[in-house]
């Protein structure tokens, strides 16, 4: 699934599912290294598990982040 992103310097979020489980996270533009970081640690989890750690998480004085945009992305795929 492509989620578009709102409000980050992230443009899109690309998410695979696989059995349940983050199979794959890649953000297109953004803070490459951190972005890069996060998409690796959540491989493996279960969505439930990724959005109850990264959901709410703000960016300085932005109302979301790259983190929350990924729990919103993830929110729309399992329901």
């Amino acid at each position: 699934m492509i989620y578009k992103t709102n409000g980050t310097c992230s443009t899109e979020i690309n998410i695979e599912l696989k059995d349940g489980l983050i199979e794959s996270v890649q953000f297109t533009n953004g803070c490459h290294g951190n972005l890069q970081g996060i998409s690796r640690l959540v491989v493996g989890m279960k969505p439930e598990d990724a959005i109850a750690r990264l959901k709410g998480i703000r960016c300085r004085t932005k109302p979301t982040s790259c983190p929350d945009q990924l729990a919103r992305a993830l929110e729309t795929m399992i329901r």
